[in-house]
């Protein structure tokens, strides 16, 4: 799939509010939730987040702070809350072409983030 097709449709599931798919979730995200909760609490993040795109289809996954799992809408919702909507645009569109490098090799988009403390 060509990296243009690959960013039209992160772009509709994350910026858009498109629908993202509970099937590509099950399939590619859900058995490595373990592994990247091991990752998160690892490398000390505040949350962590996945995102992978097959067949035009888009899943996420988010572990937030309490290491609750958030899937797909919910999972772009609570990081939309974390990030509060116009930092959430901006960040999304600078992560855009690392997810698509990413995933057009094959590889899920992951990382780990760390919240800002207010007073830094």
């Amino acid at each position: 799939m060509s990296k243009l097709t690959t960013e039209k449709y992160l772009v509709r599931a994350l910026l858009d509010d498109g629908a993202m798919s509970k099937a590509l979730f099950e399939d590619e995200l859900q058995d490595q939730t373990d592994e990247f909760l091991k990752s998160k609490q690892e490398d000390g993040d505040d949350y962590f987040f996945a995102i992978t795109e097959r067949d035009n289809q888009v899943a996420m996954l988010l572990i937030d702070g309490d290491d609750k799992v958030h899937v797909n809408e919910e999972a772009r919702a609570v990081l939309m809350s974390f990030w509060q909507k116009s930092v959430y645009d901006d960040n999304i569109l600078m992560l855009l072409p690392q997810m698509v490098e990413e995933l057009n090799e094959g590889y899920y988009f992951v990382t780990g983030v760390k919240a800002q403390d207010e007073s830094d």
